[in-house]
């Protein structure tokens, strides 16, 4: 073993565990130990998690929850899976899950833009009403001011086929498209997501109140974007992806 870790077992087992919610397997691993200065390949950094007992938490099955069954216009999926967008603002995506709390459901509506991964727009409510889309949509335009034209893409979900949601998005300029029927990949970065909250913190805990399920919520928004890295982000954050991003065009 690495002679520079051999006395940072206990640390290094309590980091992982409560800094990186046991989200990491050994690729993402060796690569957070390379950034602290320790020379450790993937095989290698695979044998040390063996070792200290180290296991990584994995999902659980998809389960949909798109209600489809409505009489609402559908637009066209003018994504179709392009998800490798070059710059920030020119494709968002969006979709709702849930969480249960002792007091009842709790629903998060999230929008992510796919240059970053970036959650850049939530809400969080009791109900999976149009409005509760609306406040993350709302959320993600004043915090981003995208400029015209930026491709929004959703599920069929009535909430996103409603005449007031479309009236929000004619209002911000932005283009809407929409997956195909019962297709969740078309859609699979913001499932991704939502696998990854759910498997990497919220099925772990048990919220008595619907206020303790909103504060994970939100403490695990804050970890995705500023501290979780990404492999299709050269294993950085979408918030350093993005500054790393703007230094180079400014």
């Amino acid at each position: 073993m690495n002679n520079q870790l051999k006395h940072k077992r206990p640390k290094y087992s309590l980091e992982f565990k409560d800094e990186f919610r046991q989200s990491y397997g050994s690729r993402r691993l060796s690569n957070e130990l390379r950034k602290a200065g320790f020379n450790m390949g993937r095989y290698q950094t695979r044998t040390l998690m063996k070792r200290l007992g180290l296991i990584v938490r994995y999902p659980k099955k998809f389960k949909v929850t798109t209600d489809s069954n409505h009489n609402n216009a559908i637009s066209p999926n003018r994504l179709n899976r392009k998800f490798d967008v070059m710059v920030p603002n020119k494709v968002w995506t969006t979709d709702i899950t849930y969480v249960w709390t002792l007091e009842g459901w709790l629903y998060v509506a999230i929008v992510m833009d796919l240059f970053s991964r970036q959650i850049v727009g939530w809400a969080i409510d009791d109900h999976m009403r149009t409005p509760l889309c609306i406040s993350a949509l709302e959320m993600a335009f004043w915090r981003r001011k995208p400029a015209p034209g930026l491709l929004h893409h959703s599920d069929r979900g009535s909430q996103y086929a409603s005449d007031e949601y479309r009236k929000h998005l004619n209002i911000m300029r932005m283009t809407q498209s929409m997956s195909r029927k019962g297709n969740c990949w078309d859609n699979s970065p913001t499932e991704r997501f939502f696998r990854s909250m759910k498997y990497e913190q919220l099925n772990y805990e048990r919220f008595r109140t619907k206020e303790q399920a909103k504060l994970s919520v939100i403490d695990y928004l804050a970890f995705y974007n500023g501290k979780r890295s990404h492999s299709k982000l050269g294993y950085q954050s979408p918030i350093i992806f993005e500054r790393e991003f703007y230094s180079k065009v400014a």
